[in-house]
């Protein structure tokens, strides 16, 4: 815009630039969701339509910032379901493609992960950074044991996950709902 308010023939170099540097942050993140009800997708297995699917597409956008979604988790601390073991090859496909966030749900409380490996080894090099977020308004559950790697675990609070995905890096933040003080913050940079 010029200073009368006209649009300017020209875009400024400058703002040219801004916004390619915007975009270019952008197009380095991808963003998948899955289905974790195996049985209703013809299973999660290696060789499985999902798992295919996923390994075919995790290899068409090798990008800098890969997260992944879906409901039942392979890691949990939560009493009431714990650790999911058939949703592993959907887990070992995108740490094979160096993936870095998994969110979760069907425990009903939050936890967060350090970086681990399928196999729940502490990898802070190429892991994946899990959060259960089961933390929608139904109820709270009990935690069971607690898992290898779990690092913050509350389920008392209420509230929700803000994600800020950048360049080469993310930022979690734990919202709790009104009048709650839980809360859990932090930044992890992509693979």
């Amino acid at each position: 815009m010029s200073v009368s308010g006209e649009v300017s023939r020209r875009p400024s170099t400058t703002l040219l630039a801004a916004i390619l540097r915007r975009l270019n942050g952008w197009l380095r993140r991808h963003i998948i969701v899955l289905n974790s009800e195996c049985k209703d997708v013809g299973g999660c297995d290696a060789g499985s339509r999902q798992e295919k699917w996923l390994r075919a597409d995790l290899a068409a956008h090798p990008v800098a910032c890969t997260l992944a979604y879906w409901h039942k988790p392979l890691f949990s601390s939560g009493g009431t379901h714990g650790n999911d073991p058939e949703i592993k090859p959907i887990w070992q496909a995108l740490y094979e493609a160096n993936a870095d966030v998994v969110v979760n749900g069907h425990d009903h409380d939050y936890e967060r992960f350090a970086p681990q490996t399928p196999e729940a080894v502490a990898d802070p090099a190429r892991g994946i950074r899990e959060f259960i977020v089961g933390t929608g308004g139904k109820n709270h559950r009990p935690f069971g044991a607690t898992k290898p790697n779990s690092e913050v675990r509350d389920a008392t609070t209420f509230g929700v996950l803000k994600l800020t995905l950048r360049a080469n890096a993310y930022d979690w933040q734990f919202v709790p709902e009104s009048g709650k003080t839980f809360t859990d913050s932090g930044s992890g940079t992509c693979h």
